[in-house]
């Protein structure tokens, strides 16, 4: 078990006082056996009220409600969370799920629903070519197929932080070489999806213990991105191929999603012209204790 401190704050600057429409916010984890949640705080500026629910997905989502205006919006979050790694990464796969391909049980199908289901376009087979490389034989062994896939990516794939909103395609990634974290988790989750697994999207954070400087104000580091594949009688099993993971306790989840832009950490609005926006910055840290 590891224990983590997370911080993520995140400022926004107004050239004069605007006014705030309601925000909505995913920094906050669910409990689970291989995550637990030991303190939440949750710092607005101005102050807000906030209302909490869960998304269709079971996420943990804030409202929030600004009666204030402002020249500035302040967003900090810090938790603190037990992070439990699975042991020798053993996953007790159901018989009929060892060798690949296999079919999932007709209520599996229907609960996976879209997660089995390709979300971009892929008109030049550029995604379709990369997954079916993986495929050297029929049957193999499902695990190696997927852990092959999962470590492909990062020795072709340039990592390139995009600070403008959105994904790329997988193809497009693929073609360019190039992408953030959010584009390595979808040409995975693409590529599982075209060869009939049910995956998803993870966004949450990283820990780098080469980042951590003892201190959650001053540490480095930023939210991330990764995969999730159903396998039966092991269930949900985190990919990451930006960091060549497999469901690592450095892994930090978040939120789980079908695409990324339902995993946005933190959305809203103003009111106000488009010159009153000045910028924004963000900064996240991730420290360990003991």
């Amino acid at each position: 078990m590891r224990l983590l401190t997370v911080r993520h704050a995140t400022n926004y600057r107004y050239a004069r006082p605007v006014s705030f429409g309601q925000h909505r916010l995913m920094l906050r984890p669910r409990d689970s056996h291989d995550l637990r949640l030991v303190g939440a705080e949750l710092t607005l500026s101005p102050p807000g009220s906030v209302r909490w629910m869960h998304d269709v997905f079971g996420n943990s989502v804030a409202l929030v409600d600004f009666q204030t205006p402002g020249a500035t919006l302040a967003i900090t979050s810090t938790l603190k969370i037990e992070r439990f790694a699975l042991e020798g990464l053993q996953f007790p796969i159901a018989p009929d799920a060892e060798l690949y391909p296999f079919i999932y049980s007709s209520s599996d199908r229907v609960d996976l629903g879209r997660l089995l289901e390709q979300h971009y376009p892929d008109p030049n087979g550029v995604l379709a070519r990369w997954a079916d490389s993986f495929v050297t034989t029929r049957p193999m062994r499902t695990l190696d197929l997927l852990t092959n896939m999962n470590a492909a990516l990062k020795p072709v794939i340039v990592y390139a932080e995009r600070h403008e909103s959105g994904t790329q395609s997988p193809a497009e990634t693929l073609e360019k070489k190039a992408g953030a974290c959010r584009d390595f988790a979808m040409v995975f989750i693409e590529a599982a999806r075209y060869l009939g697994f049910g995956a998803r999207f993870v966004s949450g954070y990283l820990y780098d213990p080469a980042l951590d400087r003892g201190d959650a104000t001053q540490a480095v580091a930023a939210t991330h991105a990764w995969a999730e594949v159903y396998l039966p009688g092991a269930g949900w099993i985190e990919y990451d191929p930006t960091d060549v993971l497999i469901a690592g306790e450095n892994l930090i989840r978040v939120a789980v999603t079908r695409d990324p832009s339902q995993a946005i950490p933190i959305s809203g609005s103003y009111i106000g012209g488009s010159a009153d926006f000045l910028g924004m910055t963000v900064e996240v840290a991730v420290t360990a204790q003991g």
